[in-house]
C-alpha cells in the first residue's frame, strides 16, 4: 500500500494527468473532420460511430486516414507530455484520461467512439515497440477477416499478454490490460454480431 504521505503529495499531479488526458482524448477528429469535408454528421450513418472505421463508410478513405491519425496521436501527445513532467505513474494517469476523453466526450454528451486508434496511441507513447506489435496483429487478423472489429478484440487480447509476458512492462500491462477490457465492453455490439455472422466487413457501406 502506497505511503500516505507520498500518496497525498502525488495525488494532484495524477489528477492533473488524468483531466489533461481526458481534455485530448475527447477532441472528436471524425466528427470534425468529416464535417470540415461537407460530408454532415458523421453520427449519423453506419454504426453512428465517431470513429475510423465509420468514417470509411463515407467511401473517403483520405477522411478515414486523418480520423485514424488524429486518433491516435491524441492518444499518443496526451502520454509523451505526461512523460516529460513525471514517471511513469504520471504517463499511466495520462494515457487512461485520454482512453476515457475519447470513449466519453463530454462535448458530445460522453458519446463518443471505441477507442482502438487512441489506444494504440497511447500505447505508441507507453513502449512503442507493444505498439508496433499489435499493428502487425491487427493487420494480420484484417486481412484474414475483413473485420475491423474482430481486429482490434484479437490484438486488445494479446496486447496486455505481450507487455507482461514478453516485455516486461508490468506497469504498462496494467494499464492496457484495463483499456482492453473496456474496449472490449465497448464493443459487445459487435461481438454479438461477429457471433452471428451480420458484422459488417471493412469496406463495407451502410
Amino acid at each position: 500500500m502506497p505511503d500516505p504521505i507520498s500518496w497525498s503529495l502525488a495525488l494532484p499531479y495524477f489528477l492533473a494527468a488524468l483531466v489533461f488526458g481526458y481534455l485530448l482524448g475527447s477532441i472528436p477528429f471524425g466528427l470534425v473532420i468529416t464535417r470540415l469535408a461537407g460530408e454532415g454528421d458523421i453520427r449519423k450513418i453506419g454504426s453512428g460511430n465517431i470513429g475510423t472505421t465509420n468514417v470509411l463508410r463515407t467511401g473517403k478513405k483520405h477522411l478515414a486516414a486523418l480520423t485514424l491519425i488524429g486518433d491516435m496521436l491524441k492518444g499518443t501527445l496526451a502520454v509523451w507530455v505526461a512523460g516529460r513532467f513525471g514517471g511513469p505513474d504520471i504517463m499511466v494517469m495520462a494515457g487512461l484520461g485520454a482512453f476515457l476523453g475519447h470513449l466519453f466526450p463530454v462535448w458530445l454528451k460522453f458519446r463518443g467512439g471505441k477507442g482502438v486508434a487512441t489506444y494504440l496511441g497511447i500505447l505508441l507513447g507507453l513502449f512503442w515497440p507493444a505498439a508496433l506489435a499489435f499493428a502487425v496483429i491487427w493487420i494480420g487478423v484484417a486481412l484474414v477477416s475483413r473485420y475491423s472489429s474482430l481486429s482490434a478484440l484479437v490484438a486488445s487480447l494479446a496486447t496486455p499478454l505481450l507487455l507482461y509476458l514478453v516485455f516486461d512492462r508490468v506497469q504498462f500491462a496494467e494499464l492496457m490490460g484495463l483499456l482492453s477490457l473496456i474496449l472490449w465492453a465497448r464493443h459487445h455490439e459487435n461481438i454479438g454480431r461477429l457471433l452471428k455472422g451480420t458484422e459488417g466487413r471493412i469496406g463495407s457501406k451502410g
